[in-house]
């Protein structure tokens, strides 16, 4: 199983997570994935997400002045995203717990 297969399903949590932290835009959000560990992650995957989560409701933009260039699309979470976000940490506990438990077990050779 490749990285890319075993990031679907986490990346819109992760991304939820950092959006949490405070208004972010696009690229800062690939920047702060790359910052927590996640290299292959690239702009190209991130932002057909946000769409997603946009129509879903998820987050909401707004549009701001930037120094460097045109105007950027800031996101930030919605009620119904914040919502999300605390089912999908849940969920994660739970996953996370499960295949430990089955990795730890079969390190030590039972």
């Amino acid at each position: 199983m490749s990285n890319t297969q075993m990031l679907k399903g986490i990346l819109d949590g992760c991304l939820l997570a950092i959006i949490q932290e405070g208004e972010v835009y696009g690229y800062e959000l690939a920047e702060k994935l790359e910052t927590y560990g996640f290299q292959q992650t690239s702009e190209g995957t991130i932002y057909p997400l946000l769409i997603r989560m946009q129509k879903e409701e998820l987050v909401t933009t707004t549009l701001k002045k930037s120094t460097a260039g045109p105007r950027r699309k800031y996101y930030s979470l919605t009620k119904k995203g914040e919502e999300e976000l605390e089912a999908f940490i849940e969920r994660w506990s739970q996953l996370s717990r499960s295949v430990d438990q089955i990795l730890k077990k079969k390190g030590s050779g039972k």
